[in-house]
């Protein structure tokens, strides 16, 4: 779902966020920084990232220094992300609770999250600037982990949630269960619960299907699975996906909830996933097909398509 952000006459804030281990990065956000400012937007940025811009002294007007439980509040307008996905869902755990929305600028290799490549930040900022973009609601999941009949951990995800064997040399035995009924119990490397939105990450490499971002379902993929019966599925948003670590199991798992937050799994640990109550807003800025992000991601082949409008010359003919 998209909306289109409301104005107002409330003073404009943007968060950037960077990958600050990289010098085109922190070249990229000081120049959207000084183009914000002279626009007569605030920019918000975490203290430390500020730290390792080279700003010159005095030339810091405009700018509001943040720690990360304020950075993205209810007046934060977007978070401008200046690196790779990961960059960006680190910005996705800021912005999570206030809903603010997130644009990406792409310095990684694909970049699936992000909505702009790094020689269109003049024209994001313009956009930024005009308010010409959207937001698009995207599906998250709610992942909860239980212990002897208790909760012991929270979290969501935007991608996916992974649970995975901790030792190399030893398989994880899990028993999997869709909407309260067991399905099929898996001798693997682990099992990937995903998103649409993740459906191009951890569930891609582990050969689950592509799933378009406008479709509301939840994916369970299986990783190596030493199973008759272990194929990707794609089930219901309204469903609810467990995975049972089994009782009595040699090698302990971990589960990863979009490659940033881990927690140790013992034998008997149960996890829950199911959709999560907040999506995450990710900004367009133009409404270009997913097949053409497609093409462009993973540098598909088309030469030789020719199109409808191909077909409907020749008919006209």
């Amino acid at each position: 779902m998209s909306e289109t952000i409301r104005t107002d006459d409330a003073p404009r804030r943007v968060l950037i966020l960077i990958h600050t281990g990289r010098d085109e990065a922190r070249e990229v956000a000081l120049a959207c920084f000084k183009a914000l400012v002279a626009h007569g937007i605030m920019v918000r940025m975490l203290a430390d990232e500020v730290a390792e811009l080279d700003l010159a002294p005095g030339s810091t007007s405009g700018l509001e220094l943040v720690d990360g439980s304020e950075a993205a509040g209810k007046d934060c307008e977007l978070a401008l992300v200046i690196g790779g996905d990961g960059t960006i869902l680190r910005a996705v755990e800021v912005t999570h609770a206030s809903g603010t929305p997130v644009l990406g600028v792409n310095l990684g290799h694909v970049g699936f999250l992000a909505e702009a490549e790094v020689e269109d930040v003049e024209s994001t900022i313009d956009a930024i600037v005009a308010r010409r973009y959207t937001a698009e609601e995207r599906v998250t999941l709610d992942v909860r982990v239980f212990h002897g009949g208790d909760e012991v951990f929270r979290t969501f995800a935007l991608n996916e949630a992974s649970v995975e064997k901790a030792a190399r040399e030893r398989m994880l035995e899990v028993v999997v269960e869709i909407d309260g009924r067991p399905l099929s119990r898996w001798g693997c490397d682990g099992v990937v619960c995903a998103t649409p939105t993740g459906s191009t990450a951890y569930n891609f490499s582990a050969g689950g299907p592509i799933v378009w971002p406008g479709v509301e379902a939840l994916l369970m993929v299986p990783i190596s699975a030493h199973a008759l019966f272990a194929r990707p599925l794609v089930v219901a948003p309204t469903s609810v996906l467990a995975i049972e670590v089994m009782a009595g199991t040699a090698g302990a798992g971990v589960l990863w909830c979009d490659g940033r937050r881990a927690v140790d799994l013992p034998a008997g640990a149960r996890i829950e996933v199911t959709r999560g109550d907040t999506p995450v807003r990710l900004v367009r800025l133009h409404e270009a097909p997913f097949t053409d992000r497609l093409v462009a991601k993973f540098g598909l082949p088309v030469e030789g398509w020719r199109g409808a409008s191909e077909r409907r010359r020749k008919g006209s003919a």
